[in-house]
């Protein structure tokens, strides 16, 4: 007796210590448009939030005093100033800020101001297709990445570039003078470990995705997603100090094919392009480090497109004696690539000599410098094969589509962000087509571990409430009305913003 009482104590800790910390639904605002939540700022004040609308080309205000019933309150209205307002970020004493799009994508955006309560401030012009907007931790300086994508014919490509907004001296009282912006035309041609686009200079190559700053509010992480770099800023001296490429990562094992309706997870001689979208920042042991969702993005237009499919490449028969098998549809031959005038043909002889893939299907930690410090490797893959097979690698919740995604990005991870709750830091990972969020202890960056993946399935295991996890956010208890560890999630195909507290388990409580 005294023995069966033993295993189950353990048993009961060890399960226990596994789970170590859940997100719990508290409440879900639902516009239920396709496309219509993307970007999500939280309030205190007002105990709101302020999220893009991709639907009416707006900003909704969302109260939440009472979580489990979220409630549109307003608007903000970005037409009078461009066509759409891309991102959104609270900047706190009663001010919101929005990166707004020109109605013409490729002239100068602005970014726009405007009181909590939805009033009107003022517009201050950045850089072309200003794509997403932070607020430094220390509430003194905003950064645009200003993504500066060409026409569809390909014909104009504007310069991308990072804007800095100097706000110390409060928002009345700023000025088109406080505005700084850079661009990259003293970026070297050649960054080892970045994808260039055959006959673009870098200055037009580069194209700024998202922005993480560090806790100390004075370096800015800058991901440019196409190019697979990260671009690193100084705000003090408003600088670019660092162009770190961030190289390629060999694949032990993914599911590159759609045409098996199954997950087929198998070792193949890829290579993945980590390209991340999202970034976030945090300080562990007095170091600074970036975690990013290795989403991937291929360049796509009428006028120029970089991808095709391995079955269209000439492998290089030396290298690749197998190529005619790898080339099967069932094998490696759906698998999206880059053309080899991008990547591929190293030796210049025509023949693809190294294939590569769109996107790591991971998220990663790098440190100051943009050296890799951890991946997760194919755990979400693994994770969903073994666990919800039923949607591996689906498309926005359609349960027909399962697998449909393996020949692009699998699981395709898009939102980060990071959190610490107790002692311990966690970081959030949204899976866009996939849908979900992954949870992982990053609390030592050479030792990051997965804790939960957290998702909305209903009780048959085939549909999601919550599909394309686009913009997340962590709000500590100290500085949100709940009094709780929080996680907010925008997805954008379901069109629906979730309220999830962290709740942590016994032992977690404990140490």
């Amino acid at each position: 007796m005294r023995i069966h009482f033993v295993f189950f104590l353990l048993l009961l800790i060890s399960n226990l210590a596994a789970q170590e910390i859940q997100l719990k639904e508290l409440g879900r605002y639902t516009d239920g448009r396709e496309e219509a939540l993307e970007i999500v700022s939280y309030d205190a004040s007002s105990k709101s939030l302020f999220i893009t609308n991709g639907a009416t080309d707006s900003i909704d205000i969302i109260n939440i005093s009472k979580s489990a019933k979220p409630k549109l309150v307003g608007h903000l209205d970005v037409l009078s100033y461009g066509s759409t307002a891309n991102s959104v970020v609270v900047l706190g004493n009663g001010y919101v800020a929005a990166a707004v799009e020109a109605k013409n994508p490729q002239a100068n955006g602005k970014v726009v101001f405007y009181s909590t309560k939805g009033k009107y401030i003022k517009a201050l012009e950045v850089g072309a297709m200003p794509d997403m907007i932070t607020v430094s931790p220390d509430k003194t300086k905003i950064v645009i990445a200003n993504e500066g994508e060409p026409n569809d014919a390909y014909t104009i490509n504007p310069k991308g570039s990072i804007s800095i907004i100097d706000i110390s001296k409060g928002i009345s009282n700023i000025s088109q003078a406080d505005v700084t912006t850079l661009n990259f035309a003293n970026a070297p041609e050649k960054i080892f470990g970045s994808i260039r686009q055959p006959n673009v200079a870098f200055q037009y190559d580069l194209e700024p995705e998202y922005v993480a700053i560090n806790p100390m509010s004075t370096i800015a992480a800058v991901t440019c997603q196409e190019s697979n770099v990260i671009v690193f800023v100084d705000l003090n001296q408003k600088k670019i100090i660092k162009y770190a490429g961030l190289g390629f990562k060999p694949f032990t094992n993914l599911d590159a094919s759609d045409k098996d309706d199954k997950s087929n997870i198998r070792s193949f001689p890829v290579y993945g392009a980590y390209q991340p979208d999202a970034i976030a920042s945090y300080n562990t042991n007095e170091k600074t480090y970036y975690a990013t969702a290795n989403e991937g993005e291929s360049v796509e237009y009428k006028g120029y497109n970089s991808e095709t499919r391995i079955r269209k490449l000439k492998l290089d028969e030396a290298i690749f004696p197998n190529a005619k098998s790898l080339q099967k549809k069932s094998n490696l031959g759906r698998l999206k690539t880059f053309k080899p005038d991008v990547i591929g043909d190293s030796d210049g002889d025509g023949d693809v000599d190294r294939i590569y893939s769109y996107g790591a299907r991971s998220f990663s930690i790098w440190n100051d410098e943009g050296q890799l410090v951890f991946d997760s490797g194919d755990d979400f893959e693994k994770y969903i094969a073994q666990f919800h097979p039923q949607i591996f690698n689906w498309n926005e919740g359609n349960i027909k589509k399962k697998d449909s995604r393996s020949d692009d990005k699998g699981p395709e991870p898009e939102a980060i962000t990071v959190g610490q709750v107790g002692k311990s830091i966690y970081a959030f990972i949204g899976l866009e087509r996939q849908g979900g969020i992954m949870i992982y202890n990053i609390t030592n960056p050479n030792a990051a571990y997965f804790v939960d993946y957290q998702h909305s399935l209903d009780e048959t295991g085939t549909t999601m409430k919550d599909l394309s996890p686009e913009g997340i956010i962590f709000i500590p208890k100290k500085k949100n009305h709940l009094n709780k560890n929080l996680v907010i999630v925008a997805n954008e195909y379901s069109g629906t913003a979730t309220i999830y507290k962290v709740k942590r388990s016994f032992l977690h409580w404990l140490f």
